[in-house]
C-alpha cells in the first residue's frame, strides 16, 4: 500500500507541451502521419543499401575467381627452390641403382674375352 501512495504522490508530466504547432497536434491525430513516411523511408533505404552490398559481393566473388597459375595449376607457394646441382645427384644415385647388365654380340673378329695381347716390340722396352 505504501509503494502505491508514493505513486501517487509524485508529480506527473505534462504529454501536451504549453503551445503545440500544427504538425504536433495533426500527428498526435492521425499517427499515420508520422508512421508511413518512415516506414516508407525505412523501405527505400534498404532497397537502396541493397545495390551497394550487391557491389560488395560481387568484388568479394570476383576476388575469390581470380586464381593465379601456380594455384591453377595445383603448387605449393612454399615449395623448395629448383636446384641444378640437387637434381644431378639425385639422378646420378638412380642411375647407380636402376642398370642392369647385358651381354651383346661382340663384333666379328674380336675373341670372346677380349682383345688379345700384343707383342710389344723388343726395342722399345730397352729404352
Amino acid at each position: 500500500m505504501q509503494v502505491l501512495m508514493l505513486r501517487l504522490d509524485m508529480a506527473r508530466f505534462e504529454t501536451k507541451p504549453l503551445n503545440p504547432s500544427r504538425l504536433n497536434r495533426a500527428v498526435q491525430k492521425n499517427p499515420a502521419l508520422f508512421g508511413i513516411p518512415f516506414i516508407l523511408l525505412m523501405v527505400a533505404a534498404s532497397y537502396g543499401m541493397s545495390t551497394f552490398t550487391q557491389t560488395r559481393y560481387d568484388l568479394h566473388d570476383q576476388k575469390v575467381k581470380q586464381v593465379t597459375k601456380e594455384q591453377e595449376l595445383g603448387l605449393d607457394k612454399e615449395r623448395k627452390k629448383f636446384d641444378i646441382r640437387e637434381e644431378y645427384f639425385k639422378l646420378s644415385a638412380q642411375a647407380d641403382e636402376g642398370w642392369e647388365s647385358k651381354r651383346i654380340q661382340r663384333p666379328k673378329g674380336l675373341p670372346e674375352w677380349g682383345v688379345p695381347p700384343t707383342i710389344e716390340n723388343p726395342s722399345k722396352s730397352k729404352l
